[in-house]
Order: C-alpha cells, then structure tokens, then sequence
C-alpha cells in the first residue's frame, strides 16, 4: 500500500512539474495579447493556467489577467462583476507573492488603465508607472519589451517625455 501511495505521488508530482516545464511564457503573452480581442484566447488562456497559484507569481497574473478580460466577453453584469473581482484579487495576491516583478507590475497598470472608472480599481496606476519606467532600462527580454512598448508608447498616463523615454 505505500509503494502505491508512493509512486501515485511521485507521478502527480512529477506530472505536474513536467506540464509547468511545458509552459512558454512566450505563448501565454501572445494569448494574453490576442485576449483582448479573442473570447477563444482568454478562455484558452484561463484555462491552461488554471492550476496555478502563489506558486508561480507570473502565471498567476496572466491567470488573474485572463479572468477579468473574461468579463469583456459575457453579458450578465453579475457574471462581468463576478469575473472582475476574481481576476482582481488573484492579480493582487500574485503581486503580493512578487512584489519586484516588472510583468506583474505591467498586468496590474494595464488592468487599471483599462477597466471602467466606477469599478474603483485605480489605487495603483502611478505607482506602477513610475515603476516600470525605472526598471525598462534594465529590461533585457526582448519579447517583454514588444508586448510592454506598444501598450505604454499609447496609454494617456503617460505625457510625451516618458514616451520618450521608451525608446
């Protein structure tokens, strides 16, 4: 019976390490771009991080990312209130498990610049302004910088000179 509890759990384990191992950061940001625009890839999104938690801070926020686009794509405003603070929350505990995280900072000012006024998440928009202006010059990935550089080179929480700046 242990034998059997014990390689039931190594395979799960294991299982579980190799689907992580699998996921490309690269792909989840392409769907996370095309889930502005696609119900398809915010629903795909959602779903092939649906098992992360704290764990992985990153794929938690795509995660949380991908729950509120949800709201975009459903016509209940229960349901759209409902998707919103779910995404909401996990994005605010992904960022607690990292706060140094420029992605995760960059998920959050995207989400603030976006959603409606009236939902009041807009606590944080400066704050991650000035934060990821200071870390873009350190940046290094390339592909982070042409998912990031076109969304902030058009956000109006910008002015010119920060503009400026990215390039």
């Amino acid at each position: 019976m242990k034998k059997l509890i014990f390689i039931s759990l190594t395979f799960i384990s294991t299982y579980a390490f190799a689907t992580e191992k699998n996921i490309d950061i690269n792909d989840v940001r392409m769907l996370y771009k095309k889930s502005a625009t696609s119900e398809s890839a915010c629903r795909e999104m959602v779903q092939i991080l649906a098992k992360f938690d704290e764990q992985h801070p990153l794929l938690l926020g795509y995660k949380a990312s991908g729950t509120m686009m949800m709201a975009k794509y459903v016509f209940n405003p229960f349901s759209k209130l409902s998707y919103f603070k779910k995404g909401k929350q996990m994005l605010e505990k992904a960022i607690e498990a990292d706060k140094t995280c420029f992605e995760l900072r960059f998920l959050r000012f995207a989400a603030q610049t976006n959603v409606p006024s009236f939902l009041g998440y807009h606590d944080r928009i400066e704050n991650d302004k000035d934060f990821m202006l200071k870390e873009l010059t350190e940046m290094t990935d390339k592909k982070l910088k042409e998912l990031v550089f076109p969304m902030l080179s058009q956000s109006k929480y910008l002015n010119a000179e920060e503009k400026k700046s990215l390039k």
